[in-house]
């Protein structure tokens, strides 16, 4: 998620907690396309437009279809629930077949429609998901539009905290793999 610090924040910020549920918007490319759409644009235009924009590849099926918010999604559960999920543990839809008219009426109904990855901890129970969801305009996910990129993270006491940045780019890409080096970094010269 490029210049988002969410690792960080979940693994350290929020030591000491208990997560109940995660979600996320964790694919900028995504993001961009069905904010696109919002502006009145086909899914085709939009993903041309990301395409053109250096946000999607030329095969931008790991991005729409969902595949990086799953890996994304899976390392989160990793991370912040000490569970190592399969792909096959995870349900996953993207966003191919949102059309613009599915898009307007999320709009005229004051909602919209996001790429939403969740994991969720109930009974001892890890649910993970990756799907096309619409949410009310007041979900904080909802008012995520562009290349941004969100977490919301439930955990006990501290309840709801969001974190909120951008998510794709060449110069983001390139400051979040420096801030992995200076903590590998970090974590070797303080074993």
């Amino acid at each position: 998620m490029s210049g988002t610090p969410v690792l960080s924040t979940l693994k350290d910020g929020l030591a000491g907690t208990r997560p109940v549920w995660i979600r996320g918007v964790l694919n900028a490319t995504a993001n961009f396309i069905l904010t696109t759409m919002a502006g009145g644009k086909s899914y085709d235009e939009a993903l041309a437009e990301a395409q053109q924009a250096g946000l999607a590849e030329r095969d931008p099926s790991a991005d729409v279809d969902g595949y990086d918010s799953m890996a994304k999604t899976m390392i989160l559960a990793g991370l912040v629930f000490g569970r190592q999920l399969r792909t096959e543990d995870v349900f996953r839809r993207g966003i191919t077949e949102i059309d613009t008219e599915e898009v307007m009426d999320a709009l005229a109904a004051n909602t919209r429609i996001r790429l939403v990855s969740s994991v969720e901890l109930y009974e001892g129970t890890l649910t993970a998901r990756v799907e096309p969801i619409r949410l009310p305009i007041d979900d904080p996910l909802a008012r995520i539009e562009g290349v941004s990129n969100a977490v919301v993270c439930d955990a006990e006491p501290v309840g709801e905290v969001t974190i909120v940045g951008p998510g794709a780019g060449p110069e983001l890409a390139g400051q979040g793999v420096f801030s992995d080096l200076i903590a590998v970094a970090r974590r070797h010269a303080n074993p």
